[in-house]
C-alpha cells in the first residue's frame, strides 16, 4: 500500500502516528528502528506527540537495523550515537529492552547470531521502520543479499559510501564495513514501514515500483510481505505512474 504526502513534514507526521498507534494498542511491542536524515523528522514528530500525550514506552523493546564496524558507540556517525541523541535520550525506554548491533564487535559471528535470535526468541518483530539507500538496501543489505540473510557483516558498495560520505568530514573517514540485520529477519516482521523523501529518492522508488522480486534489488523482497505500506513525499514519488499517484493520496 502506497500513501503519498505533499511535504516531509506530513511524511513525518503520518509515520510517528501509525507509531504512536501500534505502541498504544501494543505497549510492548518489538520495534525495528532505522536510522538516517529520512528518520530525523519521523522521531522528532514521534517526540512532539508523546510530550503532548504522555505515552507509557517502559515496555517497549527495540532493534536497530544496523552500525558502521569500527565505530564505538560514541562517535558522532555511530548509529547508536544517533538513535540515543535523537530518540533513547528522551524516552523512558529500559537500557536492557534497547538493542543495537556492535560495531566494535570482534566475534561477529557469535554477535550477529546473537542478535537474530534474540528477535526470534522474542517471537519476531511487531513492526519494522525502514528507509532505503539509493542502490535499493535496506538495513545495509547491498544488491545480491540473500532474502534468507539473518544479521551479518557486509561490504558496503561504492555507492553506499559515497552517499553516507557526506555526513564524515572526509570521505575516507567514511567505514567499508557494516553489520545489519539480514532481510529475512525484516521479512519475518508483522508489519512493514518503508520511508523514502526527497528528490534523490524518486529514481530508486521508480526502479522498486517497476522491479521484479530479485536480489539485485533488495528493496524488492519486500513485495513478498502482506502487510507493506510505503511512505513518501511527493518528490519522492515524482516517477512512480500517476494512477499509482492518485489512488496513494
Amino acid at each position: 500500500m502506497y500513501k503519498i504526502f505533499e511535504t516531509v513534514d506530513d511524511v513525518s507526521r503520518y509515520t510517528a502516528q501509525r507509531l504512536i498507534a501500534k505502541i498504544t494498542a501494543a505497549p510492548a511491542a518489538k520495534l525495528g528502528l532505522a536510522t538516517g536524515s529520512t528518520m530525523k523528522p519521523v522521531y522528532a514528530k514521534l517526540l512532539e506527540y508523546i510530550q503532548q500525550a504522555p505515552l507509557d514506552v517502559s515496555q517497549l523493546t527495540t532493534f536497530n537495523l544496523d552500525e558502521y564496524m569500527g565505530l564505538a558507540p560514541q562517535h558522532p556517525q555511530s548509529y547508536n550515537y544517533f538513535m540515543y541523541e535523537h530518540l533513547f535520550n528522551h524516552l523512558n525506554i529500559p537500557a536492557d529492552h534497547i538493542h543495537l548491533p556492535d560495531g566494535l564487535a570482534t566475534d561477529t559471528e557469535s554477535v550477529c547470531s546473537a542478535y537474530s535470535s534474540i528477535i526470534q526468541t522474542l517471537g519476531g518483530l511487531d513492526l519494522q521502520l525502514l528507509g532505503i539507500g539509493s542502490n535499493g538496501h535496506i538495513g545495509f543489505n547491498e544488491p545480491q543479499t540473500s532474502f534468507a540473510s539473518r544479521t551479518h557483516v557486509v561490504q558496503l558498495s561504492e555507492q553506499t559510501r559515497i552517499d553516507n560520505s557526506r555526513f564524515f568530514a572526509e570521505q575516507s573517514q567514511m567505514p567499508t564495513y557494516a553489520i545489519t540485520m539480514g532481510i529475512q529477519d525484516i521479512l519475518d516482521a508483522k508489519e512493514i514501514i518503508l520511508v523514502a523523501t526527497g528528490s534523490n529518492k524518486s529514481n530508486i522508488m521508480a526502479q522498486f515500483f517497476n522491479s521484479e522480486i530479485d536480489e539485485q534489488l533488495p528493496a524488492s523482497a519486500l513485495k513478498q510481505h502482506k502487510n507493506l505500506t510505503i511512505v513518501l513525499d511527493r518528490e519522492a514519488a515524482a516517477l512512480l505512474p500517476e494512477q499509482t499517484l492518485k489512488s496513494a493520496i
